[in-house]
């Protein structure tokens, strides 16, 4: 009678890590492990202190369906349903885009020019991180975020929650919602990839991000557009608006800044790639 084969700890991870390799997903390995912590409630040193160990029935099953579904190229972060971002955690679905680390390049830099803000609005806010992130460094502020989605609403609000923030969160597209209403500091991480290029994005974005985070339009530029011109009248003097950008899309940003008028000349921020990220001028 064959002996069912033993899955260790080791022998599971040198699988994954060959079988996540050849569908095309770079830090095989590394997700490997993300994975069968996920499945055996183990942290990555947990793992290597049990390299020897069977996985049970339950532990094996619960790894398959994970491996399986991101061999499909479903987010990593959809699968284990969190993403870290600037040291905290988020709850993240296919309601809304997965937080990027270059965003944080956005908070830091908002951060630095608006210190003092008593009032902050994060438009198309999403799972909330900026907005999240933004009152937690940002103490004293009332923090509001508005969305044109109601099911990325109620991802952030869980999300506010579960870090212990308080965030007013509105229903509506751009500026709609904040008729009547002006802030300290303004922020935006709107969709800003031309149309053209979605096809050509790697699996795990351009079928599982919701298009509407992702679509700027020809260019990429139509949300800056709108948004720029719009904002002037919701800043408090001496107000900041800042947003992200995508990669070469700094400078024609920043002239859409000069030619909105009320503003100062366009500052710019690089994230660690050294790529500029954020485009920024102060209401004057």
């Amino acid at each position: 009678m064959t002996q069912p084969e033993i899955w260790t700890t080791l022998k599971v991870l040198n699988w994954t890590r060959d079988y996540l390799a050849g569908k095309g997903i770079e830090n095989a390995r590394l997700e490997a492990e993300w994975l069968l912590c996920a499945a055996t409630g183990l942290d990555r040193v947990g793992l290597y202190l049990n390299f020897d160990k069977p996985l049970n029935d339950g532990e094996l099953a619960a790894y398959r369906a994970m491996v399986t579904r991101r061999g499909r190229r479903e987010p990593l972060q959809h699968i284990l349903g969190t993403q870290e971002f600037f040291g905290l955690e988020f709850e993240v679905s296919a309601d809304v885009l997965i937080p990027r680390h270059d965003t944080e390049t956005l908070v830091m830099e908002a951060v630095a020019r608006m210190p003092a803000a008593r009032s902050v609005l994060d438009i198309g806010t999403g799972s909330g991180c900026i907005a999240i992130a933004l009152a937690k460094q940002l103490s004293e502020a009332s923090v509001t975020a508005s969305d044109i989605s109601v099911a990325a609403l109620a991802v952030a609000q869980r999300n506010a929650e579960a870090n212990g923030v308080v965030v007013e969160f509105l229903h509506g597209s751009l500026l709609a919602p904040l008729a009547g209403r002006s802030f300290d500091l303004i922020v935006s991480n709107p969709p800003y990839i031309p149309s053209a290029v979605i096809a050509g994005l790697e699996p795990e974005v351009r079928d599982n991000d919701p298009r509407s985070a992702l679509d700027g339009g020809a260019d990429g530029l139509d949300i800056y557009r709108q948004l720029i011109p719009a904002v002037a009248a919701h800043l408090n003097p001496g107000g900041w608006l800042l947003v992200e950008v995508g990669v070469d899309q700094a400078e024609a940003v920043a002239q859409l800044f000069r030619t909105a008028g009320g503003f100062g000349e366009p500052v710019t921020a690089r994230d660690p790639g050294g790529i500029e990220r954020v485009v920024g001028a102060q209401r004057i």
